[in-house]
């Protein structure tokens, strides 16, 4: 096969794989901004690289231009077998696509290690859905569980808390006779950021563990 041959086909390849065939003979100034950045990233794959570093890639998207973009990022990485090497300040997006993060603040390096066992550590959120908030919250304020109480909202409570603490949080609402209609528990990424980057001494502690 001809250089020229197997660089055209490249390019169509390529093209497929962002979103952009059909496109190729459009001038770039007609592009959106989301396209645009399909098209840098493009000419980065056109080579076939191993490793693919991006910097903000979805600044300016759209809610469906960022989940267009994390998609092609995890077929770059589950299904092609790329490493990709991802700066963003969107925590949930880095949440959704990273297996493993370095946290920068100020200008240093201070939390390195996997995602999922990162947040392991780290305190529930708990969303209570229950049928007297106000009665919910003054027993658990009462009962010094350990928990904090981050907001009442109509008909719910949320609580970050530790996972052992959940049976007990329930048991006490129950004995109290408030109705509980439903318990979710997450772990957020921004919250992990943003209790690491508030209390710099914990963070060395924490640093290339």
């Amino acid at each position: 096969m001809s250089e020229t041959r197997h660089l055209n086909e490249r390019i169509e390849t390529v093209l497929h794989l962002v979103g952009l065939k059909g496109r190729e003979k459009d001038r770039v100034k007609t592009y959106s901004h989301g396209m645009k950045q399909r098209l840098g990233l493009a000419q980065a794959l056109l080579h076939d690289p191993e490793l693919i570093i991006l910097d903000e890639p979805s600044t300016g998207l759209d809610p469906q231009g960022i989940i267009e973009l994390r998609n092609l990022i995890l077929h770059l990485k589950n299904d092609l077998g790329k490493t990709v090497i991802l700066s963003s300040h969107i925590l949930s997006e880095i949440e959704m696509i990273a297996d493993s993060m370095v946290i920068i603040h100020r200008g240093k390096a201070v939390v390195q290690g996997k995602v999922s066992e990162l947040l392991s550590h780290e305190n529930l959120q708990v969303d209570v859905q229950v049928d007297e908030p106000a009665a919910a919250e003054t027993a658990l304020t009462e009962s010094r569980l350990g928990g904090l109480i981050l907001e009442r909202l109509p008909g719910a409570l949320k609580l970050q808390c530790a996972k052992g603490d959940i049976p007990h949080v329930a048991r006490l609402l129950t004995d109290k006779g408030i109705a509980i209609f439903g318990i979710q528990a997450t772990r957020s990424l921004e919250d992990y950021f943003l209790r690491i980057t508030a209390s710099p001494e914990k963070a060395d502690i924490m640093a290339f563990k």
